[in-house]
């Protein structure tokens, strides 16, 4: 399996992609690099897909590297449309883990909730917004987003959350270009990532597999996240579940 490059979920970071995704990452015998986000959020991707590319694209010569670009939630929009404009240039593969829409944002409720978190913390303050959340959250998901928003409060979480939920990600048409496989993972009853956007994009897509897990099975164990990913990618590329 090639380098690994990961993107975070909206208001989550790379603490949580290294927690999540390294351990499967690792037993594939692959070099996970979780990204951090920055103010400039999508910018700050896209800008480090780039170099990490151009780098695959210095190495290729002497060793033929390749990377392996994904994501979580917003995460995986951009890394599908990277791969898409790159058209496969050094990109081997994408790790789509809970696509949250395609096409225009619309209705989605990903982006609803990523704009209502905004405006609750210019109105209100992080630390009553966070309040807010965890009395309504379960347990897991009060700790991880407590941990995660405060380590981004110094890089424009607001900014972050708003440009996140601005984001049109591909169409099922575009989508039906990709030249590379894509490895996808839908969560059953996670009303935020609709497990029919994840079958969309299984469905549009060439070469494609997919893994549902339930919301309740990886949301306390997100190790179980990045083992589903990464099994359909092995499952793709070798045909071994």
């Amino acid at each position: 399996m090639p380098t690994v490059i990961l993107m975070a979920g909206t208001g989550s970071d790379d603490d949580y992609l290294r927690r999540s995704f390294g351990p499967a990452v690792t037993e594939a015998g692959a070099e996970l690099r979780a990204l951090a986000p920055s103010a400039e959020l999508i910018d700050g991707y896209v800008a480090a897909l780039d170099a990490a590319a151009d780098a695959a694209a210095d190495a290729a010569a002497a060793a033929g590297e390749t990377i392996v670009v994904g994501g979580v939630s917003i995460g995986a929009v951009v890394a599908l449309r990277w791969a898409l404009d790159r058209g496969g240039a050094h990109c081997a593969g994408v790790l789509a883990a809970l696509p949250p829409w395609s096409g225009p944002v619309g209705d989605s409720l990903a982006a609803l909730s990523a704009r209502a978190t905004a405006d609750a913390v210019e109105r209100d303050g992080l630390e009553p917004t966070i309040a807010a959340m965890a009395a309504g959250s379960p347990a897991w998901l009060a700790a991880e987003l407590t941990r995660s928003w405060r380590a981004l409060a110094d890089r424009d979480l607001v900014g972050q959350l708003r440009s996140a939920a601005a984001l049109t990600a591909p169409t099922v048409d575009e989508i039906a270009e990709l030249a590379v496989p894509l490895a996808v993972v839908g969560s059953l009853s996670d009303p935020l990532h609709p497990i029919e956007v994840a079958r969309d994009w299984v469905r549009a897509a060439p070469r494609a597999a997919l893994t549902e897990l339930d919301l309740d099975q990886w949301g306390p164990a997100p190790h179980l996240l990045g083992a589903a990913c990464v099994g359909a990618w092995t499952e793709l590329t070798t045909g071994r579940a």
